[in-house]
């Protein structure tokens, strides 16, 4: 059985022999000891014997200098993310590093009138490059650290980065590709035009507005967008059919989550991730109706927040 399993390999991966691994000769006995689990006795005695003590002894003693090591990039990004996440940080790093370029020919050019807004408002157009105070910024430099930590050459790092680069080549044009689309429907008026029509829907709007939140994410890709899209339209809508903004807008963004299994960017990342190329629209069609089923319970729950008692007592006014 040794010999055979030794002989067995794939992509150049020679496979562990079973009988090697319970060799005295081999590492196994020696890192079973380490974790205090005896081999001889079979692998559920300790289990068996001391059920009460089998987790511990499973564990390592101490922490050793691997055991830092494997953390160490867990706790710097928790740290890096507490510090980039702060309102200071970002006043500091925006004042260092944040140009922002006006886009001709359409900044302060579409106007948002009524009852998008309480008044006719020009819409702002502006590039903001606030590229210090970026999350992104601080987990690129945490994996750059973490790699040095690790032990990692400057040129290996280059090399991963090139490689994770050239990998999610498509994901990255698709993401673009969808912000790009949610600025378009933000400019081009498709955001109110869609969000009036929700609002006709009158005593059912709870529900709805709960969709439209979840058609923002879908769209979108982020319930931040949604939020920024959709925000604005929730409060006066609410307000006009005398319902309470805070909960249309805290529907908007319940209703958004349920739509961030079917959002392309979420999706093509997933599949990248996975090495699952060419499958987006497979994983679509599968989570597609769980998503509206999702959607549809956060919104019922909504209409009773909105309309039935005590349901409407868990809304803060």
């Amino acid at each position: 059985t040794s010999a055979k399993l030794r002989g067995e390999e794939s992509d150049g991966l020679a496979a562990a022999p079973l009988t090697d691994a319970l060799s005295p000769t081999s590492p196994g006995p020696a890192l079973a000891a380490s974790l205090g689990s005896p081999l001889e006795s079979g692998p559920n005695s300790a289990l068996k014997s001391a059920p009460g003590s089998a987790l511990k002894s499973a564990l390592p003693s101490s922490l050793g200098p691997a055991t830092l090591l494997a953390w160490a990039p867990w706790a710097l990004l928790c740290i890096v993310l507490i510090v980039w996440g702060s309102d200071a940080f970002k006043t500091a790093a925006n004042a260092v590093f944040s140009p922002s370029v006006p886009v001709e020919g359409l900044h302060n050019l579409v106007l948002r009138a009524s009852p998008i807004v309480l008044k006719a408002t020009p819409e702002a157009a502006i590039f903001k490059f606030t590229f210090l105070s970026y999350t992104g910024t601080g987990i690129l430099l945490t994996g750059l650290a973490s790699g040095l930590i690790m032990g990692f050459s400057p040129l290996r790092l280059l090399r991963a980065y090139a490689v994770t680069f050239w990998t999610l080549r498509y994901p990255l044009i698709t993401i673009a590709a969808m912000l790009a689309v949610g600025t378009l429907t933000r400019y081009a008026g498709v955001d109110a035009t869609l969000g009036l029509a929700f609002a006709t829907t009158g005593l059912l709007y709870p529900f709805f507005g709960t969709l439209l939140g979840w058609l923002g994410v879908a769209a979108t890709g982020s319930d931040t967008s949604s939020n920024i899209l959709f925000g604005g339209l929730q409060k006066i809508t609410s307000g006009q059919l005398g319902i309470s903004p805070v909960l249309m807008a805290a529907a908007n963004s319940s209703g958004g989550v349920m739509g961030k299994m079917i959002d392309a960017q979420s999706i093509v990342v997933a599949s990248t991730a996975t090495g699952w190329f060419g499958h987006e629209g497979a994983i679509l069609k599968f989570v597609f109706w769980r998503s509206i089923v999702l959607a549809s319970l956060v919104g019922v729950l909504v209409m009773l927040q909105a309309y039935v008692w005590p349901f409407t007592a868990m809304v803060p006014h």
